[in-house]
Order: C-alpha cells, then structure tokens, then sequence
C-alpha cells in the first residue's frame, strides 16, 4: 500500500510536502483568507499551518480521518491560536488609522474538492448540528463562544456539535470519531 502524502510528509520526504502544498495549499489559503482579510496576515497564517503540518504529520492516521480533514483541523486550530493572540493584544494604532482592504487583484483560489464536498454533505445535518459546525470550523469559535453567541445551551451546543460530526463522518465514510472528541 503506497503511503498518503502526510505520512511520506512524517518520513521527511521533502517531495512530500512540495506535493502537501500544492494539493492542500488552497484548501488551507481559503480557509485562513475567511478570517484574515489583510494579505500579510493570511500568508504568515499559512506559512504557520504548512509548519504545524510538518512538524504534526507524525499524527495524522487514515484510518481516523482523511487527510483533508486534518489539514482542516491544523488550519482551524492555527486560527484560533492566533484570533486568542490578538484578543490579548493591546491595540496601539491610532484612531484614524484604517487598515488597507485586501486587494481586489488576489489570485483566485479553487478552492478544493474534498471541501466542496464536505460542504454538500453538510446540507444533510439538522440546521442546528450544521450551524455549530459551522460556527467552529469557519470562525473558529469555541463552544462556549457558539452557545453565547446563538443563544443556546453548552450543554445543547456540545450535543448538537458530537451528533453533526458523527453524522458528517458518517455521511464522509470515515469510521472512527476523532481523538479527543472535539470539533
């Protein structure tokens, strides 16, 4: 059995992740481009994700998920680490000061099948178990964050969060829940 790109990628196989980037990279730039509209923030967030991966490939299991939906996990759990980050941060730009819009000349993204097509699956999960889902995964909110900001329980939000994923690596084919259990 030939081994998947992110367990060539553990082995330091340098072609590896020349091939991870080239089939993952607009996987990961249209993520990270949804929660940082400035380009040079984008670029360092994907250089970090790209890092994550090479240093975390050792974990990844097929058997567990597939390598997408790591990749995706890497991606958002960057971008939390980072949106944590600047909620510390003191802001010292003055007040006139207006960040430049992210330029409208931006190579345009395809952004990747496996994405597309987890998008679809999800229109099968209850609007509830999709709007968590989506909430975390695209905002990268907690559920603590998600419960505050719908107005809905933890408790119901954990609920409706565990039974969305189940279903949607149901619905994907992946046997195994995650490790750790969270989104």
């Amino acid at each position: 059995m030939i081994p998947s790109i992110l367990q060539q990628v553990a082995a330091n196989d340098q072609s590896a992740m020349d091939e991870c980037l080239n089939r993952y990279g607009g996987l990961v730039w249209a993520l990270v481009k949804r929660r940082c509209p400035l380009q040079a923030d984008a670029e360092d967030v994907v250089q970090e994700v790209f890092m994550d991966i090479w240093k975390n490939a050792h974990r990844y299991d097929p058997s567990i998920a597939e390598e997408s939906t790591f990749i995706a996990m890497i991606t958002r759990r960057r971008l939390i680490d980072r949106s944590r980050r600047q909620q510390r941060l003191v802001d010292t730009a003055p007040l006139t000061e207006v960040p430049e819009p992210a330029s409208d000349d931006l190579p345009n993204v395809e952004v990747n099948d496996e994405a597309a097509r987890i998008r679809e699956i999800m229109q099968q999960l209850s609007d509830d178990e999709r709007r968590v889902i989506e909430l975390a995964i695209d905002r990268g909110m907690s559920q603590s964050q998600i419960a505050e900001h719908i107005k809905m329980s933890l408790g119901t939000v954990k609920s409706h969060a565990r039974r969305g994923m189940l279903r949607l690596r149901s619905l994907v084919g992946v046997a195994k829940p995650v490790k750790g259990g969270d989104l």
